[in-house]
C-alpha cells in the first residue's frame, strides 16, 4: 500500500500535477528624466513629476487587489535614474520606492541595467511560479522599452530592452498560456507588439501614439492618444 501511494505521488508530480505553477504579475517601472535637463526642451519636456511611472505602477496594484486581494507582485525598477533625480531634487527616491513596495505587499527588484532587468522578468517566472500578466510604465518608443531616458544622456536612452532582444532575452516558459501584457509607453503599439508576441506566444496591448501620465494623480491608470494594439 505505502509503496503504490509513493508511486502515484511520483506519478503526478512527473505530469506537473502535484504543484501547480502560481499565478504573478510583473511590473516593469523605467527611469524618469532628469528635471534640469528636461526643461531645456521647452515644450517638449517630460517627467515634471518625479513619480509619473512609480505612481501608476501603484495604481495598478490597487486596481488588480480590488479584484483579487491575494495578487503576487514582482516589482522591477530601474534604480539609477530615481538616484539621479533624487540628488537632483534633494530626496531619497530609492527609500521611498521601497518603502512603497512594503507597502503593497511587493516583491521589490531594484536594477541597474536592461541585463539585470531581463533576468528579474525571467526569474518572476521559474519554478511553481508563471506571469500571468505584465504590465509596462515608462518611456519607450514604437521599438523598445527605454529603462532610460534623458537622465544620462539629455533626450537619448542607455538603457532599453529592445524588439529584436526579446526573443534571445527572455523566457518564453516564463509566461503562463493567455498571459495578459500590456505597455503604459509611447508608441509600443506600431511595432514592438508585434514582436513580443512573436517571440514569447502572448500579445502585448500597445498604444500606437503617445501615452499621457496625468491620469495617475488622480489614481487612475495612463491613457492614450492613439489606438491600442496587440
Amino acid at each position: 500500500m505505502i509503496r503504490s501511494a509513493i508511486w502515484i505521488v511520483s506519478l503526478l508530480a512527473v505530469a506537473g500535477m502535484c504543484f501547480p505553477a502560481t499565478g504573478v504579475e510583473v511590473i516593469l517601472t523605467g527611469g524618469v528624466a532628469l528635471k534640469s535637463w528636461e526643461y531645456l526642451r521647452g515644450p517638449a519636456k517630460h517627467d515634471n513629476w518625479w513619480a509619473n511611472f512609480v505612481r501608476a505602477s501603484t495604481v495598478r496594484m490597487q486596481i488588480e487587489r480590488q479584484s483579487n486581494p491575494k495578487q503576487q507582485f514582482v516589482w522591477i525598477v530601474y534604480r539609477p535614474a530615481y538616484v539621479t533625480r533624487g540628488q537632483e531634487e534633494k530626496t531619497d527616491y530609492v527609500s521611498r520606492i521601497r518603502e512603497t513596495a512594503r507597502k503593497y505587499g511587493a516583491k521589490l527588484e531594484l536594477v541597474d541595467t536592461a541585463d539585470q532587468a531581463y533576468r528579474a522578468i525571467n526569474r518572476a517566472g521559474q519554478g511553481k511560479q508563471r506571469i500571468t500578466s505584465f504590465v509596462y510604465f515608462g518611456h519607450s518608443n514604437a521599438h523598445a522599452f527605454m529603462l532610460d531616458y534623458s537622465n544620462s544622456i539629455i533626450g537619448s536612452s542607455k538603457q532599453w530592452m529592445h524588439e529584436k532582444e526579446l526573443a534571445s532575452r527572455l523566457s518564453r516558459n516564463a509566461f503562463a498560456p493567455g498571459a495578459k501584457c500590456i505597455s503604459y509607453g509611447c508608441y509600443t503599439g506600431l511595432s514592438m507588439s508585434r514582436y513580443w508576441r512573436a517571440a514569447l506566444g502572448v500579445p502585448l496591448v500597445g498604444n500606437t501614439a503617445s501615452t499621457r501620465y496625468q491620469p495617475v494623480g488622480e489614481g487612475k491608470l495612463p491613457t492614450g492618444g492613439g489606438e491600442w494594439k496587440q
